[in-house]
This record gives structure tokens, C-alpha cells and sequence, in this order.
């Protein structure tokens, strides 16, 4: 799952997000890619009718080529910030990420209940 929480002054929050479910078929991607991620973005600016700003942390998907070239080539209205690799202070989430990945990294859910 990806997903964006969106911020606008004297309006309610909103989420946009994106599932992908691995069926383990050949050739089907495990993971979200970099087009992906630009959908989502474009999804949001399409629904939200203005310019986003990106607050973002270092996942590996967010600093390939192709998204920089997206950034790049649409400056007008996409405004990104990149956080230092490690700064629980900026991204409070940092602190959640072990505990998760130490408890439940190698559970195998039968449901999402």
C-alpha cells in the first residue's frame, strides 16, 4: 500500500492510496514502482485541483530517475522536500518502523483481521 495524507488551510485532511496485491503471477511486480507513485501524485493534484508539496522520506522509490524526471519536468505545480535519511524529530514514524518490522516482519496473516 502507498498512500499520501493532504493538508489544505480551512479545509478536512484527505488520504489518497494505492493497494497492490502479489498474486505470484510471472511478470507481476511484488512492489510498487516509481509509475506508480507518479499515478498516485497525479491522482491527488487531479482531485485536489491545485499544487501539492511533498514531504518525503528516503525510500529507495522515491529518489529513482524516473520519479526525479517527473519532479523535474512538473516543478510548476509539485513541490518536494526531502528529509535527512534519519530524523525521528521531522518524521515521527521513523520510531514505529523497528518495533513493526521487528514483530511482525516475518508474520504470515491469513486475513487482514
Amino acid at each position: 500500500m502507498a498512500g499520501m495524507v493532504c493538508y489544505q488551510p480551512g479545509r478536512r485532511s484527505r488520504m489518497f492510496y494505492a493497494v497492490r496485491e502479489y498474486r505470484g503471477r510471472l511478470g507481476q511486480p511484488k512492489g510498487f514502482g516509481w509509475r506508480d507513485l507518479r499515478d498516485l501524485v497525479v491522482r491527488a493534484r487531479i482531485q485536489l485541483g491545485g499544487p501539492i508539496v511533498l514531504v518525503w522520506d528516503n525510500v529507495r522509490l522515491h529518489l529513482t530517475a524516473g520519479m526525479r524526471e517527473f519532479i523535474a519536468a512538473n516543478a510548476a505545480w509539485l513541490t518536494v522536500f526531502q528529509l535527512p535519511a534519519y530524523a525521528p524529530d521531522l518524521n515521527p514514524q521513523e520510531g514505529i518502523w523497528s518495533l513493526v518490522k521487528r514483530d511482525l516482519g516475518n508474520l504470515a496473516a491469513a486475513d487482514l483481521a
